[in-house]
């Protein structure tokens, strides 16, 4: 018990993924006789920084409960971040009992991450990741009304690549009928096409030593393949005009289109066809949201790392409409994040909503434009902080950087947000105006929070004709 929620960790939902199981599907765990233990948290997927050896299982997940009886409560599922590489659902920032005790059933999840979980391999699916997503999502459909949950009322929200899987959720046909709502905070723009996934997996195989065969990598360690990535990862940069804008990205893995039933095709074309109509969606992101990623952040930044930039990530490097004329008055640097900030994290977003409103469903846009500290501004990551209440005044108030009112604010603005994600997991509205392409309403959440039309205008200009889609090779098709 945490307070007055039940807790129940390390749930297993599916069988371990080693031998012959380690790149293949995920299948369900077998039931078991008598009571299990449920007191830790099972172990994250092989990544950078785990010394958990790749012998258990991995694929488990954990609920929080308010009533264990027959309480029919909306029911949350999160689904962690992590550049698709890393990530854990025993990060104490996704401690679930605040929003449990406000009346949900709260469910999170591990899945395989990294080279496991998305690499493009000969002989295996893609997208094992996003598949141990929505066996997890059966496993909530089957069980979780034993926790007091209602399987009728399931909202799946995630941020970051856990945002991206939940885009790519709702364009999966594997996974409709599993969710009826979805929350994505800050959806990346990188979806790979077969031939990029396998470019970039044959050169992490070879850092390996190997080739990118479920053959020959069944018989790499786990975390030697952690290590590959790592590798490419650094010498990602160089690779531009090999692999195109991805490569200057902090992850070498995303979701892949493969064209079959797993992912069709990306999200935004997905749900302007109206592929996810019937499925309630909450999108948006931070207003700063490059800043943590930034290589460059508090040194000059040159005119010539400005055109690089633009060159690779904008939609029009130059003309009517292009960045220097549409923000004249920002320096390198501030222009130079913010089109890092849109091509990555803050247009995808948008077109999302466009997309799923353009198909028919019912949409609600906001973003985040509260911060506590000019340094890190409203930053990547600070919106699921709020939401979960895991970022305290405490906390807030002996940061060296913290504004005089930010511990007082960020009770409103973390209550303010929380409120409106549990509102939406209740009722299928968050309580503002619904997004509209023309009108593009947007909740804004401030020290004083208000419903505006979208804040970042400049930018949605600069992309407006713009059309967010499968990744490939440049040059390719």
């Amino acid at each position: 018990m945490a307070g007055a929620v039940a807790v129940f960790r390390g749930i297993p939902y599916a069988q371990p993924p080693v031998g012959p199981r380690r790149f293949a599907a995920p299948v369900a765990a077998r039931a078991w006789d008598g009571v299990r233990d449920a007191f830790e948290f099972g172990p994250p997927a092989p990544q950078a920084g785990s010394t958990v050896a790749h012998d258990g299982n991995c694929l488990t997940l954990n609920v929080w409960s308010p009533d264990l009886g027959p309480a029919g409560l909306p029911v949350m599922v999160w689904i962690h971040g992590g550049a698709y590489r890393e990530g854990s659902s025993g990060n104490p920032h996704y401690d679930g009992a605040t929003l449990a005790a406000a009346g949900v059933v709260m469910v999170s999840l591990n899945y395989r991450v990294g080279v496991e979980g998305f690499a493009h391999i000969a002989g295996a699916p893609d997208n094992r990741g996003i598949l141990d997503q929505a066996l997890a999502l059966r496993w909530v459909q089957d069980n979780v009304a034993a926790f007091g949950g209602d399987p009728g009322r399931v909202t799946v929200f995630g941020q970051s690549a856990g945002a991206g899987c939940v885009a790519a959720l709702l364009a999966m046909p594997k996974a409709q009928g599993l969710f009826q709502r979805a929350i994505a905070q800050s959806v990346p723009g990188t979806y790979f096409s077969t031939g990029l996934a396998a470019a970039i997996s044959t050169r992490i195989a070879e850092e390996a030593g190997a080739r990118a065969t479920v053959d020959d990598l069944a018989r790499v360690d786990s975390h030697t393949l952690v290590g590959a990535s790592d590798a490419v990862l650094r010498r990602m940069p160089s690779l531009v005009d090999s692999w195109g804008p991805m490569a200057l990205t902090p992850t070498p893995f995303s979701p892949v289109v493969d064209g079959e039933d797993v992912l069709p095709c990306a999200p935004w074309r997905a749900l302007a066809n109206g592929s996810a109509r019937g499925v309630e969606l909450l999108v948006g992101h931070t207003r700063d949201e490059y800043r943590l990623f930034n290589p460059l952040r508090g040194r000059e930044v040159t005119d010539d790392q400005v055109t690089t930039a633009l060159r690779h990530l904008a939609p029009r490097p130059d003309g009517p409409g292009d960045y220097r004329a549409v923000y004249a008055e920002s320096t390198p640097a501030q222009l130079y994040e913010t089109v890092h900030a849109d091509w990555l994290f803050r247009m995808p977003s948008l077109h999302l909503a466009d997309a799923h409103a353009t198909g028919g469903g019912p949409t609600w846009d906001y973003e985040l434009c509260w911060s506590f500290n000019e340094v890190e501004g409203s930053s990547h990551c600070l919106d699921f902080l709020l939401v979960f209440g895991t970022l305290t005044p405490a906390e807030v108030r002996t940061h060296p950087a913290a504004h005089p009112t930010a511990a007082g604010e960020i009770r409103q603005v973390a209550h303010a947000m929380r409120t409106d994600w549990l509102s939406f997991a209740t009722t299928g509205n968050p309580g503002w105006t619904p997004y509209d392409p023309d009108v593009r309403a947007t909740r804004v959440y401030a020290a004083t929070s208000t419903t505006a039309p979208y804040p970042e205008e400049r930018s949605r200009f600069v992309w407006a004709t713009y059309r967010f889609d499968t990744l490939d090779l440049p040059g390719a098709g």
